[in-house]
C-alpha cells in the first residue's frame, strides 16, 4: 500500500550528529516538526530553530514553501532566520576586522533567501549596510595599505549583501541618501577598484537609474560617460556588460526634452536624448566596444549579446523623433534640402540655367524634381508630410547624396534617361525604404526582456543607420533593373528588397562591406530561385475535390490540436515574474490537473528542470471557477503604471485568468509559443474557439500531412503491419570520423 500523500520521507542533519530519517506529515505546523526534531537531540527553545534546504541554496522552509519538500530530500535543523538575522546584525558591527569579514561573508549568501531577508530587513539591516558604505570606509582605508585584500573583501560582501536583500523588492529605492550615492559612484570612477567591488557597485547604480526617476537625477550628477568607458577597455566581461548596462540605464531614462549643455562639461543629467547620443560618439564609445567586446578573442554571453542588444535599439530610437516628424513645406531651410538634393543631381544644368524668367526656372524645377521621382513635382515637401518615415528619409537621401555623390548622380541620371514607366522613382523610393528599414530595425519599441539580437555591422560606423540606407538604396535600384519593373511594379519591388535584405540580416554580418557582399549574392534571380525552392515544399490544393476533403478532415486535426494543448497545460509551465532587475529572476509554476478541472499553481525558488508535482504546487484555481481569459492591454497587470506597460513584447506575452469575485491570475508567458499554448488550452477549457496563430499554423502543417498521406498512390503496395527491424551494431566504428 502507498504511504499517504501527505506524509514525506527525509532525512535531517544536524552538525555532530547522526543524520535522522523521518516521516514529515505535511498537516502538522512546522513548529511542531521542529519540536519532535529538536526533542530527538534534545534541544531546548525549538522556537530558535528551523529547517533548512541541505543544497546549494540553503533555503529556510516555511509554511508557504514546505510543499516543495520531496521524498529523499536532505535538510538540515539550524538557527532560526530571526534568530540568525540578529546575530550576524551584531557581528557585521564586531570591533574584530576577522570576526566582521566573516559575517559580511556570511550576510552575502544568506540574504539569496527571502525569509531571511525579510528579518534581516525588520532590524534595520539595509540602514546599517548603507552606513558602513558612508562612513565606515573610511576606517577601512587607513587599513588598506597594509591589509589590501582584507579590505576588498569587506567591501565586495557589503556590496553583496546589499544587492542580495534589495532584489528581493521589500525596499524602495528611493530611501537611499546623497552620500550613499556619492561613495557608490566613486568606486565606480576610481581606475584601480577591486573586480568584486566595481561589479556590484555598477550593479547598484543600473538598478537605481532604472528603478526611481529621481535616483537617475542623482546618479546621473555623480558620473560621467568618460569615466564608464575604461571599464570597456579591459578584459573582465562581466565588468564591459555592467558597464553597459549602466549606460543602457542612463540612456533609457535620459529625458527627451531638448537642454543646453556645454561640450567641456558635459553632466549627464543636463543632457536630452539627442545630446547624450552626441556624447556617446564624442567618447568614441562605438568603436571602443567593437574592438574590445565584440571583436574581442572571448566569445560574446547572452547577458552581453542583450545589452548589446539593447544600446542598438536605444541607438536606432534616436530616430523616432526625425521619422514622426512632418515637413513644413512652408519652412525654407527644410527647402533648401531639396535644393541641396537638386543642385548636386544636376549641378551644370544648374548653372547654365541660373537666370531666365520665374516661369522658366518654375518649369526647370518641376522638370528637375521629377528626374528625382519625388511623386509632387510642383511641390516635393508635400512627399515629406508621411509620417513614419517624414525628415528622416530626406536626412538619409540628403546623406547619400553628400557622402555617396558618385552612386546617388549615377542612379538620378541613369533612372531621368529611361522611359517614364521604367524609371526607378529616386524620392518614393527612398521614403519607401527609410520606412521598411524602420520596420525591419524596430525604430521607436522599446527592448525586449528576452532577446540577444544585436547586429555587429551597426557598431562598425557612427552613422550605421545611413550607411544601410545608402547600401539599401543601391540595391532597390538593382532589383529594379534585374525585374525590368515598370511604376505599377514598385510594390512588387518593395517586397523583393525587404525579403533581400531580412535575409542578408539573419547571417549576422560581420561588417557593411559583408553585408553589401551578401546582397549581392541575393539577386532577383537567386530570390526566385528561393522561392521556388520553398514553395515546392507546400503543394498547393486548389481543386475542388480536394477542398471538400480537406474540410471534411479539418475537424479531427483541430480535436487533436485541442488535445495537445491541453496535455501541454497538464504538464506546467515555469513563468518568471518580471522584475527590475534580469539578473535575478523569481519563478512560480502552474499546470492543469490530469482531469482538467483544476490549475495548480505557486512560486519556485528557482528554474525547475523538469516537471513540478502537483503536490508541491500550494494554490489551486477550479477551471469551474475561471469566467475568462483576457490578454494584452486588458490585463491588470499591464495597466498598472511603470516603463513595463510600453514594452510591446511584454504586452505581447501578457495573459490573465478571471475568476469569481474579480480577481486575476496573471500571466507573462516566456515567449511566444508558450503563450499561444496556454491561451489556447484555457479557450478550450472554456469552450471557445482556438483563434492563436500557432493554432493556424499547426493546423495547415497537420492538415497538408494528412493531405499527403491520404493521396498517396498506395496501389498494390503493401503497408507491413509493423515497423522493420533495427539492423545489428556494426562490429567496428572505425568509418566514424570525429571532428574534433
Amino acid at each position: 500500500m502507498p504511504p499517504p500523500a501527505d506524509i514525506v520521507k527525509v532525512a535531517i542533519e544536524w552538525p555532530g550528529a547522526f543524520p535522522k530519517l523521518m516521516e514529515i506529515d505535511q498537516k502538522k505546523p512546522l513548529s511542531a516538526i521542529i519540536k519532535e526534531v529538536c526533542d530527538g537531540w534534545n534541544l531546548p527553545n525549538p522556537e530558535t530553530y528551523a529547517l533548512q534546504n541541505a543544497d546549494s541554496t540553503n533555503f529556510y522552509i516555511t509554511e508557504k514553501n514546505r510543499n516543495n519538500i520531496k521524498n529523499g530530500s536532505i535538510l538540515r535543523l539550524t538557527t532560526s532566520a530571526a534568530q540568525m538575522a540578529q546575530q550576524l546584525h551584531e557581528r557585521i558591527q564586531s570591533s574584530s576586522m576577522d570576526m566582521k569579514l566573516d559575517a559580511l561573508k556570511d550576510l552575502a549568501s544568506s540574504s539569496r533567501d527571502i525569509t531571511f531577508a525579510q528579518e534581516f530587513i525588520n532590524l534595520d539591516g539595509i540602514s546599517l549596510l548603507t552606513q558602513m558604505v558612508e562612513s565606515g570606509t573610511e576606517r577601512y582605508q587607513k587599513l588598506q595599505k597594509i591589509m589590501k585584500p582584507c579590505f576588498g573583501d569587506l567591501l565586495s560582501f557589503t556590496l553583496t549583501a546589499f544587492v542580495e536583500l534589495m532584489d528581493h523588492g521589500i525596499v524602495s529605492w528611493d530611501t537611499f541618501s546623497v552620500a550613499f550615492i556619492k561613495k557608490i559612484a566613486s568606486y565606480v570612477c576610481k581606475s584601480a577598484m577591486d573586480t568584486a567591488v566595481l561589479q556590484r557597485s555598477l550593479a547598484i547604480l543600473e538598478s537605481m537609474v532604472l528603478n526611481s526617476q529621481d535616483l537617475y537625477q542623482k546618479v546621473a550628477q555623480e558620473i560621467t560617460i568618460g569615466q564608464l568607458i575604461p571599464h570597456l577597455q579591459g578584459t573582465d566581461q562581466d565588468i564591459q556588460t555592467y558597464t553597459i548596462a549602466v549606460i543602457n540605464a542612463l540612456f533609457l531614462k535620459a529625458p527627451e526634452e531638448k537642454r543646453q549643455f556645454d561640450e567641456d562639461n558635459v553632466n549627464i543629467l543636463d543632457c536630452p536624448l539627442t545630446e547624450m547620443a552626441h556624447i556617446l560618439a564624442q567618447k568614441q564609445l562605438r568603436s571602443i566596444i567593437l574592438s574590445n567586446v565584440i571583436r574581442s578573442n572571448k566569445p560574446i554571453n547572452d547577458e552581453m549579446a542583450h545589452q548589446l542588444y539593447v544600446l542598438q535599439v536605444l541607438t536606432f530610437n534616436l530616430l523616432e523623433d526625425r521619422m514622426m516628424t512632418k515637413m513644413d513645406p512652408q519652412d525654407q531651410a527644410q527647402r533648401d534640402i531639396i535644393f541641396e538634393l537638386r543642385r548636386i543631381a544636376f549641378d551644370v544644368e544648374c548653372e547654365s540655367n541660373n537666370s531666365g524668367s520665374i516661369e522658366k526656372r518654375k518649369s526647370m524645377y518641376t522638370r528637375d524634381y521629377k528626374k528625382l521621382g519625388f511623386i509632387n513635382h510642383v511641390n516635393p515637401a508635400v512627399d515629406f508630410t508621411q509620417i513614419p518615415p517624414g525628415m528622416l528619409a530626406l536626412d538619409n537621401m540628403l546623406y547619400f547624396a553628400r557622402h555617396h555623390q558618385d552612386a546617388y548622380i549615377r542612379i538620378v541620371l541613369e533612372n531621368s534617361s529611361r522611359e517614364d514607366k521604367h524609371e526607378c522613382p529616386f524620392g518614393r523610393s527612398s521614403i519607401e525604404l527609410t520606412k521598411m528599414l524602420c520596420e525591419i530595425l524596430k525604430v521607436g519599441e522599446l527592448p525586449s526582456e528576452n532577446c540577444h539580437d544585436f547586429h555587429p555591422m551597426f557598431f562598425t560606423h557612427d552613422r550605421s543607420f545611413e550607411e544601410f540606407f545608402c547600401i539599401c538604396i543601391q540595391l532597390l535600384n538593382k532589383t529594379w533593373k534585374e525585374m525590368r519593373a515598370t511604376s505599377e511594379d514598385f510594390n512588387k519591388v518593395m517586397q523583393v528588397v525587404k525579403e533581400q535584405i531580412t535575409r542578408a540580416l539573419t547571417i549576422k554580418p560581420n561588417s557593411l562591406d559583408q553585408f553589401k557582399s551578401r546582397l549581392q549574392n541575393l539577386s532577383y534571380t537567386e530570390i526566385l530561385k528561393l522561392r521556388q525552392s520553398e514553395r515546392m515544399n507546400q503543394e498547393d490544393f486548389q481543386s475542388r475535390p480536394i477542398l471538400e476533403l480537406r474540410e471534411k478532415i479539418q475537424p479531427e486535426i483541430m480535436e487533436l490540436i485541442k488535445q495537445q494543448r491541453l496535455n501541454r497545460l497538464c504538464e506546467g509551465t515555469c513563468f518568471r515574474k518580471i522584475s527590475s532587475r534580469r539578473r535575478q529572476d523569481k519563478f512560480w509554476y502552474c499546470r492543469l490537473s490530469p482531469n482538467h478541472k483544476v490549475l495548480h499553481y505557486g512560486d519556485l525558488e528557482e528554474s525547475p528542470q523538469g516537471e513540478v508535482p502537483h503536490d508541491s504546487l500550494q494554490d489551486k484555481l477550479p477551471v469551474a471557477d475561471i469566467k475568462a481569459v483576457v490578454t494584452g492591454k486588458d490585463c491588470p497587470h499591464m495597466k498598472e503604471k511603470g516603463a513595463l506597460k510600453q514594452n510591446k513584447e511584454v504586452l505581447e506575452l501578457a495573459f490573465s485568468v478571471l475568476y469569481e469575485s474579480d480577481e486575476y491570475l496573471n500571466f507573462i508567458a516566456p515567449d511566444k509559443h508558450e503563450y499561444c499554448v496556454w491561451t489556447d488550452g484555457l479557450n478550450a477549457l472554456l469552450g471557445k474557439e482556438m483563434t492563436s496563430e500557432f493554432t493556424r499554423s499547426d493546423m495547415d502543417t497537420l492538415l497538408n500531412m494528412e493531405m499527403k498521406l491520404r493521396l498517396l498512390d498506395l496501389e498494390n503496395i503493401q503497408i507491413p503491419e509493423v515497423p522493420p527491424p533495427i539492423p545489428k551494431e556494426p562490429s567496428n566504428y572505425d568509418f566514424v570520423y570525429d571532428c574534433n
